[in-house]
């Protein structure tokens, strides 16, 4: 598959998680991050994705204790949450 139809099925993947809040998170992350990404960087997300939303969230939010094979420079950028959209 080529890279811009990879990224467009990965954006597809982020925004229909199943809840808005999976959506804001995961999507979000992937707008704000996704179009900068090597190779390897989008395997790892394409992986990730295949996890559970609770578990996904729980990780970067800090609620859940992070399985060392997803900890590292990605999900730290997840965990700033800085993409997610707040009303003020």
């Amino acid at each position: 598959m080529d890279h811009a139809t990879r990224l467009k099925r990965l954006k597809f993947r982020s925004w229909h998680r199943g809840t808005k809040e999976a959506d804001l998170m995961i999507g979000g992350f992937f707008d704000a991050h996704g179009a900068d990404w090597t190779p390897d960087q989008i395997d790892w997300f394409e992986a990730l994705l295949e996890e559970q939303d609770v578990d996904i969230m729980g990780w970067a939010i800090g609620s859940l204790p992070c399985p060392p094979a997803w900890d590292g420079p990605m999900m730290q950028a997840m965990r700033s949450l800085s993409y997610v959209p707040v009303a003020r």
